[in-house]
């Protein structure tokens, strides 16, 4: 009998004590969080990686565009959005033939510069790019493609920065018989 009521007053020594071990352990757990946050800050900053360097200089071609690619006119609009982490270029041509508003979006993973291109043939390509040595190209190659090729798909993109108001943008587009077409246009800032 005695053993039933020591087990008894154990079961609810144990019950009143764990929460409150279970919410000591937290407070310790969310001090010493506060605690190395504030205490662990770098005292310098590390140099930006050279997806970091690219995506600032895209950064620049926040704007309006126009230019003519194989002879079609076409504006181009490219914006900041997602607080800054992500470039929204927008390009509408002339309605009588594509591009009918796609978008490419741009954004750093990590150590990487991707770019989503979703095009008017119904898919999205999927490329990582590089800046050249020199700064003034960067250079997008094809990771992957989502969704079907049957329409043909963008296998790449460089951007070619002239000025402040003035780059090249070459795009080469598999067609669906598997030859390439490129297409070639330089972009003047409208605003």
């Amino acid at each position: 009998m005695q053993a039933a009521v020591n087990f008894a007053q154990n079961r609810l020594r144990t019950a009143t004590l764990l929460p409150a071990i279970l919410i000591c352990l937290m407070v310790l757990m969310g001090r010493g969080t506060s605690v190395a946050q504030t205490t662990s800050r770098p005292t310098n900053a590390a140099a930006p990686s050279d997806a970091q360097k690219a995506f600032e200089k895209m950064k620049t071609m926040v704007g309006s565009w126009q230019g003519t690619v194989m002879g079609m006119s076409m504006n181009l609009t490219i914006r900041l959005t997602s607080s800054g982490s992500t470039i929204l270029y927008e390009a509408t041509g002339d309605g009588k033939r594509p591009p009918d508003h796609e978008i490419t979006t741009f954004y750093l993973d990590g150590d990487r510069l991707l770019a989503t291109h979703y095009c008017d043939a119904g898919n999205r390509s999927h490329w990582e790019g590089k800046m050249s040595p020199d700064g003034k190209t960067i250079e997008f190659s094809f990771l992957d493609v989502a969704g079907g090729t049957q329409r043909g798909f963008a296998k790449s993109l460089a951007l070619t920065f002239i000025d402040a108001n003035k780059f090249a943008g070459e795009l080469v587009y598999m067609m669906p018989d598997g030859k390439p077409l490129d297409a070639r246009g330089e972009f003047e800032r409208t605003k």
